[in-house]
C-alpha cells in the first residue's frame, strides 16, 4: 500500500495517548494535544530521559512495559522510536479504566449538586473530627446525575482516611480536555482531590470498590486521594 500521500498528523493528534517527537537536544518538534496537557503535571526533561532510558539500541522502536503517574495520568506502557540521530519520539500508554461489574443506569441517577453533597458529607465528618479542613470548590459547576447514596458512602470512606490528618485540603473542580466514554458518549470530568500530610490505607480496597461501581476512577496516594467523577447531564 502506497502510504506517501497520507497525512497522520491527524490520527496522531485524536490518539488519546501522549505522543512527543524530541530533537537529540532535547527540544520539542511536534506533540499531540494529550501530550500538551500531561506537560502541565510533569517537565520535558523527565519526559526526555524517559525516552532515552527505553530507546531502542539501534534504529527502529522498542514497547516497555512500565508504571508512571502524574497525577491524574497513569500510563502501562511506552513506546520509544527513532530513524535518526537527531529525533526521538516517546508514546505512553494509557492506563484503561477498571471497568464496572455492572453496568452504570445513567437514567435511574439523580440530577445532584455536587458542592451541596459535598459539604453535606464534610459536615458529618466534623461532628467527629476536629480537623482543620480548606475547601475549595467551583460553585459554576453545573448539577449532574450521580448515584447519591453510593458517591455519600465513597465520601465518607474517603474522609475517614484523613481522619488522623493534621490539616485537610480538599478541592473540586472540572479537568480541562478530560473525559471518559459512557453509552458511546464523551463525558467530561470532574475532579475531587483530597491531600493532606498523611492517611489511613486501611480502606483502600472499599474506596476502589465504590468508586468503581460508579465508574469513578480513584488515584490513591501515600497523602491523597483523587476522585475522578462523571459528569454526566
Amino acid at each position: 500500500m502506497n502510504t506517501t500521500s497520507i497525512d497522520f498528523q491527524a490520527f496522531v493528534e485524536w490518539d488519546n495517548n501522549p505522543f512527543i517527537l524530541f530533537n537529540d537536544q532535547a527540544k520539542i518538534l511536534y506533540l499531540n494535544n494529550a501530550a500538551e496537557i500531561l506537560f502541565g503535571y510533569v517537565s520535558k526533561k523527565e519526559l526526555y530521559d524517559i525516552a532515552l532510558s527505553y530507546a531502542p539500541k539501534s534504529f527502529g522502536y522498542k514497547t516497555t512495559s512500565l508504571t508512571l503517574n502524574y497525577d491524574t495520568f497513569m500510563f502501562h506502557a511506552v513506546t520509544v522510536g527513532y530513524e535518526n540521530e537527531e529525533q526521538i519520539s516517546l508514546r505512553l500508554y494509557n492506563t484503561p479504566r477498571i471497568k464496572p461489574v455492572r453496568k452504570l443506569e445513567t437514567d435511574k441517577l439523580i440530577v445532584t449538586d455536587i458542592n451541596i453533597l459535598l459539604e453535606a458529607n464534610i459536615a458529618l465528618f466534623r461532628t467527629k473530627n476536629s480537623n482543620p479542613l480548606k475547601l475549595l470548590t467551583d460553585q459554576d459547576l453545573p448539577p449532574f446525575k450521580i448515584d447519591q447514596n453510593n458517591f455519600s458512602k465513597l465520601l465518607r470512606k474517603v474522609l475517614d482516611a484523613f481522619r488522623s490528618s493534621d490539616s485537610i485540603d480538599i478541592s473540586l473542580k472540572l479537568l480541562f480536555a478530560q473525559h471518559v466514554i459512557i453509552e458511546d458518549k464523551r463525558i467530561s470530568l470532574v475532579q475531587l482531590s483530597i491531600s493532606a500530610n498523611g492517611r489511613y490505607a486501611d480502606t483502600d480496597d472499599e474506596i476502589q470498590s465504590l468508586a468503581v461501581e460508579s465508574q469513578i476512577k480513584s488515584i490513591l496516594k501515600e497523602h491523597s486521594i483523587k476522585l475522578e467523577i462523571p459528569l454526566i447531564q
